[in-house]
């Protein structure tokens, strides 16, 4: 039995109109906030618990949530299949079919409640209409595998994959980039030797070859290649090869990073609230016009909300994702840096607590994040997480994790990142020589984006402001920050007594459905679409200058805003 402790605090936040179709905008209603959280979280009787959310700790997202939000659909049939209600998880996805026939997360979660009861000829006949009408074959081949085990172990699935020859399941991603290397991510159909060869020839004359590695059921399948001696600035065209073999059709390409000095023009794309909603999935063919040379995933890159050991829930959450070709051609075609938020950490506006290894599912979950993403590292060998820094020519951004070590803010002395991830961002900073000096957060800094509420820096006053005056006390110039979480994109000026103003720029609405109001206190901002933040880097100025620019789905400029290096100086 859950206990919760609930401290209402009488703050209303936007959180969803009921009785609006999927496709419509939807505002977020009201709900109390306060503190949430299982018995296992109040140790030795204290009085507050040392992990939790400002929200209700429960699976309201998988149910009441379903009927308004497409991307919790799928997700709580896979849930129902989890806890062993095979008949209630079949009854739901004829129920959804009925109301849409070619809903094809539907489908799928129907071939599998079938498979589960042994049904196996009429789940063949609903996978094939399923395929017919437009979801990968692959989809059923990447899983969840032991929920899908039933089906892909018969033998009248094993000879109908005899016509889909298929290797790679999802991927490449590309990730790791630098001025003369870069890595590759993919996840294999079987356990097999992966390699990467690449040329400046789309027709691959005098490739080269990356290391080779083998995937494994204990990698969920995935592995990590890495080419070396690449020249800077340079454009490269690549293929993937399982077990000796090109896999796939196509001969994606993407750009190593310029030298440090050079004078070439860097673009970065930003944003999080990606939850999986079909109609939106066409962002990722906007972004990829942009031609970015990285792209910053700032958190609600999912949406799991399954705080406990992974099961086919948090895999199904990634693999739907992951399968879309538009989101498959974004990916192979510039480096992915990830971080998460509450909603892929665990649940809303949670804190994960001090310590590394509790509650026992934490690093449980953060090796999930890990085994669907291609980051240089993950927080330190000892202190582990999401965050982490990186340099294209004079930019150098450092991408903070505000959940695995975040403290109650309602207790004494809350911490967001914890002393050793802050002692890390500090460090890093102080040893920073580039021009522009990007902190991403994956939520707003500006305490007035959600006024009142706990889970944005507003509920870490006193560390906000010790990384404000560390930037003054080292005379750090070229600061500025990003962030996601709101459903919008933002821009804000943060006044500072003893330093130059910072500026904030937030972008939290790749794919959602649902939005949050704008705030007076915003320089600029736009909801009214999906939209993605786009930074452009010009170090070469005689007063080097970063552009900020918001594009909705359908690539339309809605804001610009240009910033120089000395208006992010210190005064001598």
């Amino acid at each position: 039995m859950k206990k919760k402790l609930a401290i209402l605090l009488g703050l209303l936040i936007l959180f969803g109109s009921i009785g609006c179709s999927e496709n419509e905008p939807k505002k977020l209603g009201t709900e109390a906030m306060g503190e949430f959280a299982p018995e296992d979280a109040f140790l030795d009787g204290a009085k507050h618990p040392y992990y939790g959310s400002e929200n209700a700790w429960n699976q309201r997202f998988f149910y009441e949530q379903a009927e308004r939000f497409y991307k919790r659909r799928g997700q709580r049939a896979m849930l129902e299949l989890v806890k062993g209600n095979i008949e209630d998880a079949e009854d739901y996805c004829r129920d959804l079919l009925e109301n849409d026939p070619n809903d094809l997360e539907a489908l799928f979660g129907l071939v599998a409640s079938l498979a589960n009861q042994n049904k196996i000829e009429e789940a063949m006949v609903v996978l094939e209409e399923s395929v017919s009408k437009g979801l990968p074959f692959s989809r059923y081949i990447a899983g969840p595998r032991d929920i899908l085990k039933p089906l892909t172990d018969s033998p009248e699935f094993k000879d109908f994959a005899l016509d889909y020859k298929i290797e790679l399941i999802h991927g490449p991603m590309v990730g790791m980039v630098t001025e003369n290397s870069a890595s590759f991510w993919v996840r294999t159909a079987k356990e097999s030797e992966v390699q990467v060869r690449a040329s400046h020839s789309s027709k691959m004359h005098m490739a080269s070859l990356t290391d080779v590695k083998k995937t494994s059921a204990t990698s969920n399948f995935t592995a990590i290649v890495t080419m070396k001696d690449l020249k800077p600035n340079m454009v490269y065209f690549y293929e993937v090869l399982i077990d000796g073999k090109v896999a796939g059709n196509d001969i994606p390409s993407f750009t190593t990073y310029p030298a440090k000095g050079d004078d070439k023009k860097i673009t970065v794309v930003f944003g999080g609230g990606a939850g999986y909603v079909p109609e939106n999935e066409r962002v990722w063919k906007t972004i990829k016009k942009h031609r970015p040379l990285a792209c910053l995933w700032m958190g609600d890159n999912v949406y799991v909300n399954m705080p406990e050991n992974p099961n086919a829930v948090h895999y199904y959450t990634y693999y739907r994702r992951q399968s879309r070709s538009e989101f498959r051609k974004l990916v192979a075609s510039t480096s992915n840096y990830a971080i998460w938020d509450d909603h892929d950490a665990a649940t809303d506006d949670v804190w994960l607590g001090p310590y590394k290894d509790k509650p026992e599912w934490k690093l449980p979950l953060l090796d999930v994040f890990k085994q669907n993403w291609i980051n240089p590292f993950y927080g330190t060998e000892e202190w582990p997480g999401t965050y982490l820094n990186f340099s294209i020519g004079d930019v150098e951004i450092f991408m903070l994790d505000g959940r695995f070590y975040r403290t109650n803010p309602f207790a004494d002395n809350p911490t967001m990142l914890g002393p050793n991830q802050k002692a890390w961002l500090l460090d890093a900073l102080k040893k920073s020589t580039a021009i522009f000096k990007v902190i991403a957060s994956p939520v707003p800094w500006s305490y007035e984006s959600k006024k009142g509420a706990k889970d944005t820096w507003n509920g870490f006053h006193d560390e906000r402001d010790e990384i404000f005056n560390f930037l003054s006390d080292n005379k750090m110039d070229g600061v500025f920050l990003i962030s996601a979480d709101r459903h919008r994109s933002d821009a804000w000026k943060i006044e500072r007594e003893n330093g130059y103003p910072l500026y904030e720029f937030m972008s939290s609405r790749l794919t959602n459905a649902h939005f949050h109001p704008l705030e007076p206190g915003a320089m600029f901002g736009y909801n009214e679409k999906q939209s993605f933040g786009k930074l452009i880097f010009d170090t070469k100025k005689s007063d080097p200058s970063v552009t900020y620019e918001i594009y909705n789905i359908d690539n339309e400029k809605q804001h610009s805003f240009t910033l120089t290096k000395s208006m992010l100086s210190h005064k001598e």
